[in-house]
């Protein structure tokens, strides 16, 4: 991949985490929340701050020290 191309999947990536965590706030709100499906977005928010740190990585240059 590109850098370009990193980008561009770092920021849907991001939207997705952004639109993940409203949806777990509201899940959370609701009456009766269904904990096996939090469970699973929370899971999957983790997976995808991963897969953003790991694109942040590619775009930033390894400094030698």
């Amino acid at each position: 991949m590109n850098p370009e191309e990193i980008s561009q999947r770092l920021e849907l990536l991001r939207i997705e985490h952004r639109d993940l965590d409203m949806a777990i706030v509201a899940l959370g709100e609701a009456g009766a929340p269904d904990q096996l499906q939090m469970a699973r977005m929370k899971k999957r928010k983790l997976r995808l701050r991963d897969e953003i740190a790991w694109c942040e990585d590619q775009l930033v240059p390894d400094i030698i020290a």
